[in-house]
């Protein structure tokens, strides 16, 4: 099967859930700055997760780029990423909510971290799919970000039942590294300038 439907259906689920996440923000009660403070929390934990799911997104529509075509193994991995990902909406919600209290903000580390292990499956299933001279393993390479994440949500988890700022800076972290333009897919898929 093409990636077409795949890519298409993936991107209508980070739609809602961006969606979704928008409509839970809360509509000040007066028109003064001072109104919004106590929205702050919430508009924060927004933002940060806008920033994963745009990052999934992204990561998510090149990774297809470089893949020629998807069996059952990759459509029920691209299933169990989405899963994770549509938990991103309440444990932002509920995160913002109670202001980074600890046990809310150690769930969203949790699902952040579940997210990264149903991506890298997802990535591995393509490959095996593909085979080791696939242009997604070319592309991955030693993938040091992707297999660097998940050990930095598991100390940002445990770190955050001792102090969940410390926790809370580590999820922006992950998100920062990401965020810096990553050329392997691209690099993969130009084509050769070379006679």
């Amino acid at each position: 099967m093409r990636t077409g439907r795949l890519e298409a259906f993936s991107d209508a689920v980070v739609a809602i859930l961006i969606t979704i996440m928008v409509l839970e923000l809360k509509i000040p009660r007066g028109a003064s700055l001072h109104a919004l403070r106590p929205l702050l929390p919430i508009c924060l934990t927004y933002l940060l997760s806008f920033v994963y799911l745009g990052i999934y997104w992204n990561n998510h529509h090149h990774m297809l780029q470089v893949t020629e075509h998807v069996n059952g193994t990759i459509l029920w991995a691209n299933l169990h990423l989405l899963f994770w990902l549509s938990l991103v909406p309440f444990t932002t919600g509920w995160m913002g909510e109670n202001g980074f209290a600890t046990l809310p903000t150690a769930a969203y580390g949790t699902v952040l971290l579940l997210s990264a292990i149903a991506y890298f499956i997802l990535q591995s299933a393509i490959i095996a799919e593909q085979g080791p001279r696939s242009k997604l393993r070319v592309a991955v390479g030693k993938d040091w970000k992707g297999k660097a994440s998940p050990v930095i949500y598991l100390a940002a988890i445990g770190l955050t039942f001792a102090e969940r700022w410390i926790g809370l800076g580590l999820y922006v972290l992950v998100a920062l590294i990401w965020l810096v333009p990553d050329r392997r897919m691209e690099r993969v898929l130009a084509p050769s300038t070379e006679p």
